[in-house]
């Protein structure tokens, strides 16, 4: 086997630079907007597969496919090149893209979440650039001008969205929370919104502020509603009460006063006027009772019932009149006429309006 010659040696090794040369130029020529796109598409696909790398549970395998899966985003994606548009040149600089990649890969194995989240904020910017140069594709459609779409490409690269530092987002957690932040301001009128995250410090004394709002406004609830509550809860169980025996006369627990002005009436149509006046004073005195102004007991007098009331002076009033009236024609046996039945009956609604004052 005869040996190369060293000049036709140099001379392949001239030709396949040349080559590899030639083949780097037809890439960068062949660069479009439609392939860039392309590739950004790719980029995002490959992204979420990165994402659900994580169910496999051999640490090993999944970080070996997140190594090779970052070299196959740089290979689509370099960190500069040159897009033609109309026989224009634009200058790409996905130079954020390798540095959040980096960063990526540099993340600790055993923090997924962290990786998890910087791999979220990544797919977010890539899909916020594939729907710009979508815009940009439709709209060559339909307007031809070189210098618009130039200037239109340029504008979307500049976009906030596209552009952001990484480091604006944060976690997950932190980007509801900024939200919640913003929808908290706008509830005040602020009169700018918020372009920024506001700082951790101001973000946590804020957080601090609303627990303690929240906590103080509970305990004011409970303050105020709480002995409410329980009174209620305590007055419904106190509703099966037993029977109450006042001025003598027996009252079933289920008996209202309602009931006793009831039968007085009955009483009074009989033309037992005497026994109606009794009938309306003990009527009187437990509605008296079910609101709490005076309490039913069995060793008490009218005299009993009526000193309970002295600091009321409307109520003391008008019951002092229906005690006298009481007096006299239940144990005075005075006569009755049915005039004394009618004052008796508006006396005991003029008590009853004053009870409720």
């Amino acid at each position: 086997m005869h040996p190369i010659p060293e000049s036709r040696t140099r001379l392949l090794t001239i030709c396949f630079v040349v080559l590899v040369s030639l083949a780097c130029f037809a890439r960068a020529d062949a660069a479009t907007l439609a392939d860039y796109e392309h590739r950004v598409s790719a980029a995002i696909a490959m992204i979420e597969q990165l994402q659900a790398a994580y169910d496999d549970k051999d640490p090993s395998l999944r970080e070996h496919f997140v190594i090779t899966s970052v070299a196959r985003i740089r290979e689509e994606l370099p960190a500069k090149e040159t897009i033609q548009l109309n026989a224009q040149s634009i200058v790409v600089d996905n130079t954020w893209l390798h540095e959040a990649l980096q960063d990526c890969e540099k993340t600790n194995n055993s923090t997924g979440t962290q990786r998890a989240d910087a791999l979220a904020r990544i797919e977010e910017r890539l899909r916020a650039l594939d729907e710009r140069l979508k815009e940009v594709q439709s709209g060559r459609s339909a307007v031809s001008d070189k210098d618009r779409d130039k200037g239109k490409l340029a504008e979307i690269l500049r976009r906030p969205d596209y552009n952001k530092p990484v480091t604006e987002e944060g976690s997950a957690l932190g980007r509801l929370w900024n939200r919640f932040l913003r929808w908290l301001f706008s509830l005040f009128r602020v009169s700018k919104p918020m372009t920024r995250a506001p700082s951790p410090f101001l973000s946590g004394l804020i957080q601090v502020v609303i627990v303690v709002a929240c906590v103080v406004g509970i305990a004011l609830l409970i303050w105020k509603l709480g002995p409410r509550y329980f009174r209620n809860r305590l007055g419904r169980k106190k509703q099966k009460r037993e029977a109450r025996i006042v001025l003598g006369e027996r009252l079933e627990p289920d008996q209202t006063a309602a009931d006793l002005l009831a039968q007085a009436e009955t009483l009074a149509r009989n033309g037992d006027l005497r026994a109606a006046i009794r009938k309306a004073y003990i009527a009187l005195l437990c509605e008296l009772g079910d609101r709490k102004i005076v309490s039913l007991a069995q060793h008490k007098t009218n005299r009993d019932y009526l000193n309970s009331v002295r600091e009321r002076a409307r109520l003391y009033s008008s019951m002092r009149q229906l005690t006298t009236s009481f007096e006299l024609h239940w144990y005075g046996f005075q006569p009755v006429a049915e005039s004394d039945w009618d004052e008796f009956r508006s006396g005991y609604q003029q008590a009853l309006k004053a009870g409720s004052g």
